[in-house]
C-alpha cells in the first residue's frame, strides 16, 4: 500500500513543478509589462496573526524567478505581536525554519499611489513545496472550496473605516489633530478633504477595485469606503490593497491614516464590517425563501451557524484588547449577541435590500475591526456558516431596537480574555484552522493581552495608532 502513496506524491510534485514553470513563463510577460510602465519593484504581502500586513519586495526583473522558486520568509512572523515582539506556540516560533512565498499573478497590481511599485498577495509554502499549514490565505481558499462542495458560492465585501490626522504634531510629540474635523457624515468634512478623497477614488479605480461608497463617518477625521462584493479570498485581498492604498495616498498628502480599532479612548472606533451573501446556481439564497425575511432555509441555517459561533469568532475579528474599547453599546459597533433586520446595534445585521433588486439582500457582521486578519475572518465565518447548515440550525427571533434599553439580547464578550475563552473551547474552529494555526493564534492573543496589562485605555490606543 505504500508504493501507490509514493507514486501519488511524485505525481503531485511533478504537477507542481509544471505549474511553477507555467507561472514563471507568465511572470516573464508580466515583468516586461511592468518594466514598460517604469515599475521597478514589487511588494509581496501576507497578513500575520496580529493583523499586520508584512512584506518582502523584489525587483521587477526578479518576478519570473520568484514565480518559479518563491522568495524566502521566516515562519516566526506568525507569532509576532503588534509591537513586533514574538511569542512561541507548540508548532510555530523560534529562529528555525524558512518558507517560500509565491505571488498570485492574477492579482498583480501596479500601485497608483506608489509610482514605480506593484503589489501582489502571496501564498506560503514549505521548502519542499507542500502548503504551509499556517498560511491564512490558503486557509481562506480551503474554506471557500468547502462551501463549493456544498454547492454554495459566497460573495463578500469588507467595509474599511479609518481615521485621518495631520502630521503637524509629530516632531514635538504632541497629539496629532484630526484632519477633516467637520460634522459626522457631513458635507463639510468632504469639502475639507475633497482632494485627498478624490485621489483615493482615482487610485482604487486605477487598481480595478470597484468602490460602492466613500463617505465621512461618525468620529472626527473618520471615513469609510465600501467595495463591491466578490469571492471570499479576493475580498480579503481587496481589504489589504484598499488599506495600503489609503495609507499611501495619505502619506502623499502629509496625512496619517490609522486603521486601529480605536485612536482615542472614549471615542467611536474603526470597524471592518463583513458583508456576505450566499448563492447557489446564480440565485441569491438570502431572498426568495420561506425563512425569516424571506431567506431560504439554507441562508437561515448558514447565518444561524455564524450567530452561534460569534463569541469565539470575536477572538479573530476583534483581536486586540483595544478592540473591546470599540465594542461599546449604543455606538453601532455590534456589541450584542443577536441578529436584527437593519438593526445597527445587532452584531449580525440582515439587510433585505430593495424589494425588486434580487442581488441586494445580504448579511453584515458588525463586530469586527481592521486589526483582524481578513483571510482568517472570511475563512472562519464560512466554517461557522457551513456548520450551521450541516446542523440544520434556525435563527432565533430577530431583535428590534436598542438592546441597551430593551434588555432583549446578551452582550458579546466584553474583553479579549472572554472571547479567547470561547475560542479555546471551539472544536469547530480548531478543526477548521488546524492545530498549528489554532495554537499560534492562541499564543498571539495571549501575548497581546499580556502587552496590554496595566495600560489605561488611552495608552492602549496610543500604542496602536501607528501600527495599524
Amino acid at each position: 500500500m505504500h508504493e501507490p502513496d509514493r507514486v501519488d506524491i511524485q505525481d503531485q510534485h511533478q504537477e507542481q513543478r509544471q505549474e511553477r514553470e507555467r507561472a514563471s513563463s507568465a511572470a516573464r510577460q508580466e515583468a516586461a509589462r511592468l518594466t514598460a510602465r517604469n515599475i521597478h519593484g514589487i511588494a509581496l504581502t501576507w497578513v500575520d496573526n496580529s493583523g499586520i500586513t508584512r512584506v518582502k519586495t523584489i525587483p521587477t526583473a526578479r518576478l519570473p524567478h520568484t514565480a518559479r522558486w518563491g522568495a524566502g520568509a521566516s515562519p516566526v512572523l506568525d507569532v509576532f505581536l503588534s509591537d513586533d515582539s514574538a511569542v512561541t506556540s507548540p508548532h510555530l516560533g523560534g529562529p528555525d525554519g524558512d518558507l517560500r512565498i509565491f505571488p498570485d499573478l492574477s492579482l498583480l497590481t501596479p500601485l497608483a499611489a506608489q509610482p514605480g511599485w506593484a503589489w501582489a498577495p502571496t501564498d506560503r509554502y514549505e521548502q519542499d513545496g507542500t502548503p504551509y499549514v499556517a498560511c491564512q490565505r490558503q486557509f481562506a481558499r480551503r474554506m471557500t472550496a468547502r462551501a463549493a462542495r456544498h454547492g454554495l458560492h459566497l460573495r463578500m465585501g469588507i467595509e474599511t473605516e479609518w481615521t485621518v490626522t495631520t502630521r503637524t504634531g509629530t516632531a514635538t510629540g504632541a497629539e496629532e489633530p484630526y484632519a477633516g474635523p467637520g460634522p459626522a457624515y457631513g458635507m463639510t468634512r468632504l469639502v475639507e478633504l475633497s482632494d485627498y478623497l478624490d485621489d483615493i477614488l482615482q487610485a482604487l479605480a486605477a487598481q480595478d477595485v470597484e468602490v460602492l461608497q466613500l463617505h465621512p463617518e461618525y468620529a472626527p477625521g473618520q471615513f469609510e469606503v465600501s467595495t463591491a462584493p466578490t469571492d471570499p479570498v479576493t475580498a480579503a485581498d481587496h481589504a489589504v490593497l484598499v488599506r495600503e492604498t489609503i495609507r499611501a495616498v495619505s502619506t502623499r498628502h502629509a496625512l496619517s491614516a490609522s486603521f486601529a480599532p480605536v485612536t482615542r479612548a472614549g471615542a467611536v472606533g474603526n470597524g471592518a464590517h463583513l458583508h456576505l451573501s450566499l448563492w447557489r446556481d446564480g440565485v441569491n439564497l438570502c431572498r426568495g425563501g420561506e425563512g425569516p425575511q424571506a431567506m431560504t432555509k439554507s441562508c437561515e441555517a448558514f447565518l444561524a451557524g455564524i450567530l452561534r459561533e460569534l463569541p469565539a469568532l470575536l477572538a479573530l475579528g476583534a483581536p486586540l484588547p483595544a478592540s473591546y474599547l470599540r465594542l461599546t453599546p449604543s455606538r453601532w459597533a455590534g456589541a450584542y449577541h443577536c441578529w436584527g433586520v437593519e438593526n445597527r446595534e445587532a452584531a449580525l445585521r440582515f439587510i433585505p435590500g430593495p424589494p425588486h433588486d434580487p442581488d441586494a439582500a445580504n448579511a453584515e457582521i458588525k463586530c469586527f475591526d481592521p486589526a483582524a486578519n481578513p483571510y482568517l475572518v472570511v475563512g472562519t465565518v464560512i466554517a461557522a456558516g457551513l456548520a450551521g447548515l450541516d446542523d440544520g440550525l434556525a435563527l432565533p427571533a430577530p431583535v428590534a431596537g436598542n438592546p441597551v434599553t430593551t434588555g432583549s439580547a446578551p452582550r458579546l464578550p466584553a474583553s479579549l480574555p472572554e472571547a479567547l475563552g470561547h475560542f479555546t473551547r471551539s472544536a469547530l474552529l480548531r478543526d477548521a484552522l488546524g492545530d498549528p494555526l489554532f495554537e499560534a493564534l492562541l499564543a498571539v492573543r495571549r501575548g497581546e493581552h499580556a502587552l496590554a496589562e496595566g495600560k489605561d485605555p488611552q495608552a492602549l490606543a496610543d500604542a496602536l495608532r501607528g501600527r495599524y
